[in-house]
């Protein structure tokens, strides 16, 4: 699954150095803990990265680097792929980003989509380091037809793939000649 994956969270790199934009209804900042917390109808943008949640909570360490906690019902990021017209998006009860580590953590009905492709878990984790991917199934993923909590993955083949299949007709390798040793059938 990991290699599956590996490919689709690689960010657009030019987020991090675009100004972070935050909206909501309600803002609490304690400068002395380096935490600000933002409730009611958040929106978190950053270059072609966006997150809607509930709430989100960030905290910045000492070194200056910068911990997210999203929740929501769901909490939802949308961010484009670097090098393709494409994004990626995920949902969950609760995202917790580590800046550090360059690491997602996506906690209880968690769900990653690439294009068609998608992956359904209980918990997901991506470190963008190592382009890593780790899905675990469990209790928040038991649905209809699914009633063991298992992780849920649909991958699409590559369109190339597609296109290599040949539909029709098969092509002779020698042109058909008619044949002239064929007799008519004798009436009975």
């Amino acid at each position: 699954m990991a290699c599956v994956l590996s490919g689709p969270a690689l960010a657009e790199k030019s987020d991090r150095t675009k100004p972070v934009n935050v909206e909501a209804d309600k803002l609490t900042m304690d400068d002395n803990k380096k935490e600000s917390v933002f409730e009611g109808n958040v929106t978190l943008t950053q270059g072609t990265l966006m997150l809607k949640a509930d709430r989100i909570v960030v905290k910045q360490d000492a070194q200056g680097f910068n911990y997210g906690f999203a929740y929501g019902k769901p909490a939802y990021f949308r961010q484009k792929r670097e090098g393709f017209d494409e994004y990626i998006e995920g949902f969950s009860e609760r995202l917790e980003y580590d800046g550090r580590k360059d690491k997602m953590q996506m906690f209880t009905n968690a769900e990653i989509r690439k294009g068609i492709d998608e992956v359904k878990g209980d918990y997901i984790s991506y470190d963008a380091v190592t382009e890593f991917y780790q899905v675990i199934g469990g209790p928040s993923v038991t649905t209809v037809g699914n009633p063991k909590g298992r992780v849920r993955a649909t991958i699409q083949p590559p369109p190339q793939a597609a296109d290599k299949l040949h539909v029709g007709p098969a092509k002779p390798s020698v042109p058909l000649q008619p044949s002239t040793n064929l007799r008519e059938p004798k009436e009975q």
